[in-house]
């Protein structure tokens, strides 16, 4: 019996080193995202009254974003997988040290239904979403904050009933604080039979293809563009 519990001792430490020998090999998953920002601040000028975008991936592939957004100057800062806890860690380290004159956020996967992980529940995701708020407010307070809604995608259509909950939940939340501004999109990428259409989403049917992008930047520019107009030089 000794030996049996001294094997499973050995056991258990070995596959402890293990797991802290794996843990020092894979260092932070977002730090070559930060030290790429960071790159890019070093080397770039940014106009003080630029659009701060920021989310998951499709704000990270927005390949046309400075054209769309033309003739507003923007800050590109989307670092795809992220969720809204990747976003509050790291806001002191790529947002505080800017200036910007709004923020655009989109971030998608929170709820994802994968069957690895236990998602949180929509009502947690907005709480989170409401420490982003208070944390970027702390920062530029006068800056308005656009929430684009979590666009609902054939690749995540089993949970988005929670997804959809979630976007109910940031309206609210929109509506409790001054300066931040709910962007709703799903009447955008729903089709006649209630679902996603295929055709604006890339072969993942997770991320936007250019006509899904077209559509995200006319919506976004009838909310941002009242709110903003007086970047443009007349």
């Amino acid at each position: 019996m000794k030996c049996i519990e001294l094997k499973v001792i050995i056991l258990l430490a070995y596959c402890s080193l293990f797991n802290f020998t794996l843990l020092a090999q894979n260092p932070d998953q977002w730090e070559g995202a930060m030290q790429n920002f960071e790159a890019l601040d070093r080397t770039n000028s940014y106009a003080k009254d630029a659009l701060f975008f920021t989310g998951s991936s499709s704000i990270r592939l927005w390949k046309t974003l400075e054209q769309d957004m033309s003739p507003y100057p923007v800050i590109q800062r989307g670092f795809g997988g992220s969720k809204m806890p990747d976003l509050l860690r790291y806001a002191d380290r790529y947002i505080k040290k800017h200036t910007f004159s709004a923020m655009v956020v989109f971030v998608a996967n929170d709820i994802s239904g994968t069957t690895d992980e236990s998602d949180p529940s929509p009502e947690e995701v907005v709480r989170l979403y409401g420490e982003f708020i208070t944390k970027v407010k702390s920062y530029h307070d006068e800056a308005p904050i656009f929430l684009m809604a979590i666009t609902p995608t054939n690749s995540r259509w089993h949970v988005w009933d929670s997804i959809k909950a979630v976007n109910k939940g940031l309206a609210r939340l929109a509506d409790t604080h001054e300066g931040v501004i709910f962007v709703p999109t799903e009447d955008l990428f729903l089709g006649a039979d209630g679902r996603p259409i295929s055709d604006l989403f890339v072969s993942d049917q997770l991320h936007l293809a250019p006509a899904g992008y077209a559509l995200w930047t006319e919506r976004l520019r009838a909310y941002l563009d009242p709110v903003v107009e007086h970047l443009i030089e007349k």
